[in-house]
């Protein structure tokens, strides 16, 4: 008989070793309360990851409930592993974002590999057939090595992983700024397709029933690390960094094909991703939502070092590894679907009266908790203080206009990133607009239909207004939703701040946040899954404030595709007013290597009828391209319109020169017929040629359309080389 000589009760609390497992020391007292004595060194260790900011969200479900979660369309919202939202026809799609943005810091290929993993198992256990995949990314100056070695190895990584598992990655952005320097951001988004007979929740109930461990053997990595997450990445964490997770494509992909198969069994009562908090969140949390309990017998559990101790076994974030409740009976069925596909399977435990985790080794008791408790985190409200004001600069006519144009079309944020998506599997037959240009389009099956997927987030622009800026990280997503002829039906989040306990980032955090709920509602764009990622800070501070959307709209008919490609001679659009909007811009970081802190004006019933009168069009046939205008303004987004489509433009714009720059919300170019009557849209020159010409006020850009491509498309590379 094996025996651990893990600390006693009395050494946790004596040693106040539950702090280096992440744990507060009012938090530690409030579990003696509930519990009526001392937790022993597993409890401690399970309490600690169920608690943890990244498992709990104990700072910011204060936040989160402010968001509108329901609508017509919702079949499944927050709660489960992703949300569901249907489509017509008996189908719905089934979609979520995660970051994975500490293990990227540590270990970046396998850090945003695992972030793969991790999503895809997430829309997997709902019963999906994942059919896109979509990244957000935040890395710093591209001037420096550690920047240059986080992107190579952290898109490698996310490469590696959705390629060997054969899902297209099918749109994605990416941002370069001081701010995220040692700190990068990665956050992944899948998308899965699903008939409403197959939804699957992750509950356990029925006493008696069975619980399967299904994937790769159990390890030592990763242990507590949702603990970790849940901290700045300094010097004097308390919680040590734990072993790299390694992500197994090869692996992963049997195991989605097997679960996929073991979902049509009629015989299955529940079903989860081992995800962050490893066996612990993934059996608690079954257990608490099918109002059931658990008992898991751990010297069952399928490991690959026989050292391994329950405290490791329940912590361990080993990826590639699912946790099933099936009926009594019928577990021998359910083994033999993962040992045909060549997974370590076994029967691990069983539903219980009562509503206990209770935990067994080799026949000793390790734990016996209330999942009550364990589900009920704490909640924080916290101080807030409200951040000072900077006087804005509102005018950058001065500036030598035609160098800010060079030098801001051979940024890497502003370029092309295909230095990036070239990596990935990009699509099939099915894709019908991938990387490269706007959102993503995905043909449903053979039918007309299809949906489209964005995502993006604008941590300058919160940086300066939260508020504003809060409302602008749901409207980026729905410009670009609508510039597919999408009708928006539901978006995820992904929240990404620094330490909630700085009082001007709690501050951040409610306003934001407040803005983000106000302009969901307005826009009616439910949210249906989410993820929030705290304490994303170094030494030298907090990243930007980057709340990230991911965003899927639903096109019942898409021939008119058919016709919308640009060709010379059509005509191009101004929609929209260009103001003195140049707080958090991507002028103001050139020329001034700040971001000011002031109000951003943002109007929502205006985007919302402007937004659905240009879809309108799109649809109809008058126009051919809708190109909401955002980071770089309007002349940069003109320029990237060109390049992608190798065409040249000939426009004059009657404004200020430097208005080219600013970045007006709710603001677009588009391309159409010529002679069109757009409300609050006016013609301001065609497409055609061999250059690049843009007039506006004492100030005339003529350059070869051949070189601004070459700017556009060396952005990256020549940063990299």
């Amino acid at each position: 008989m094996t025996k651990f000589n893990e600390p006693t009760p009395a050494e946790v609390k004596e040693q106040k070793l539950y702090l280096n497992m992440g744990l507060r020391e009012d938090e530690y007292k409030k579990i003696v309360e509930l519990l009526g004595r001392e937790p022993n060194y597993t409890e401690a260790g399970i309490f600690a990851s169920m608690w943890s900011e990244h498992c709990s969200y104990k700072t910011s479900k204060t936040f989160l409930r402010q968001f509108m979660t329901e609508g017509e369309r919702v079949l499944m919202g927050p709660g489960e592993g992703a949300g569901v939202v249907d489509i017509g026809d008996n189908q719905a799609v089934v979609f979520k974002v995660e970051s994975h943005n500490s293990p990227s810091a540590v270990a970046p290929f396998h850090g945003a590999g695992t972030g793969i993993g991790g999503i895809v198992r997430d829309i997997v256990s709902i019963g999906s057939k994942p059919i896109a995949l979509v990244n957000s990314l935040r890395f710093g100056e591209l001037d420096n090595d550690n920047s240059k070695w986080l992107l190579k190895e952290a898109t490698d990584g996310l490469a590696y992983y959705g390629n060997t598992i054969d899902i297209p990655a099918v749109t994605g952005e990416t941002e370069f700024d001081s701010a995220f320097q040692g700190r990068p951001l990665v956050n992944a988004m899948a998308v899965g397709l699903i008939d409403h007979d197959d939804i699957q929740k992750g509950l356990a109930k029925g006493v008696g029933n069975k619980v399967i461990y299904a994937g790769l053997e159990t390890g030592k990595d990763g242990i507590l690390g949702a603990s970790f997450s849940s901290e700045e990445l300094g010097e004097d964490r308390k919680v040590e960094i734990p072993d790299t997770q390694e992500g197994y494509p090869e692996v992963g992909k049997k195991l989605m094909e097997s679960t996929l198969e073991a979902i049509k069994h009629p015989k299955l009562i529940g079903i989860q991703d081992m995800g962050a908090a490893g066996l612990t969140s993934s059996s608690a949390e079954m257990a608490a939502k099918g109002g059931h309990g658990l008992v898991l017998y751990l010297d069952q559990v399928p490991v690959d070092d026989e050292t391994i101790s329950p405290f490791e076994m329940m912590l361990s974030e080993t990826q590639e590894r699912m946790l099933l409740v099936v009926e009594d009976g019928s577990e021998e069925e359910f083994l033999e679907i993962f040992r045909r596909h060549g997974l370590p399977t076994a029967v691990i435990g069983e539903v219980i009266e009562g509503d206990a985790l209770k935990l067994y080794y080799e026949g000793e008791l390790y734990a016996d908790l209330p999942t009550e408790h364990l589900e009920n985190a704490p909640e924080y409200i916290l101080e807030s203080e409200p951040i000072e004001q900077d006087e804005l600069r509102t005018d950058f006519s001065n500036e030598d206009l035609e160098k800010v144009f060079i030098e801001l079309m051979g940024h890497p944020t502003l370029g092309d990133k295909s230095y990036i998506y070239s990596k990935f599997n990009s699509g099939d037959k099915n894709t019908l607009q991938g990387s490269g240009f706007g959102g993503a389009i995905v043909q449903i099956g053979d039918s007309n239909k299809a949906i489209s997927v964005a995502i993006d987030g604008k941590g300058r622009y919160v940086y300066s207004d939260p508020y504003n800026g809060g409302k602008e990280t749901i409207l980026n997503a729905f410009r670009t939703t609508i510039a597919t002829g999408a009708v928006p039906i539901g978006l995820t989040d992904g929240l990404n701040f620094g330490n909630p306990e700085n009082k001007k980032m709690y501050y951040t955090i409610s306003e934001s946040t407040k803005g983000m709920a106000e302009a969901g509602k307005a826009l009616n764009i439910p949210v249906i899954s989410g993820n929030v990622s705290l304490y994303n800070e170094t030494k030298d501070g907090p990243v930007h404030p980057t709340p990230i959307i991911g965003m899927v709209g639903l096109i019942e008919d898409s021939t008119y595709l058919q016709d919308a490609w640009i060709d010379n001679g059509d005509s191009i659009y101004l929609v929209g007013e260009l103001t003195e909007q140049f707080n958090g811009s991507q002028i103001e970081k050139l020329v001034d290597g700040v971001a000011r802190r002031g109000e951003r004006v943002v109007d929502l019933k205006t985007e919302l009828e402007r937004g659905n009168t240009l879809r309108e069009m799109l649809v109809a046939g008058d126009l051919k391209k809708i190109a909401p205008i955002a980071r770089g303004g309007f002349i940069i987004k003109l320029a990237q319109l060109a390049s992608a489509y190798d065409l040249g433009v000939d426009v004059s714009v009657d404004v200020r020169a430097d208005l080219l720059f600013a970045e007006t919300p709710g603001t677009y170019i588009v391309v159409g017929k010529k002679g069109l009557n757009i409300k609050d849209g006016i013609e301001i020159g065609t497409v055609g040629g061999d250059d690049f010409k843009v007039s506006a006020q004492n100030f005339e850009l003529y350059m070869k359309q051949e070189k601004v491509k070459g700017l556009w498309g060396g952005a990256i590379p020549e940063c990299m080389n």
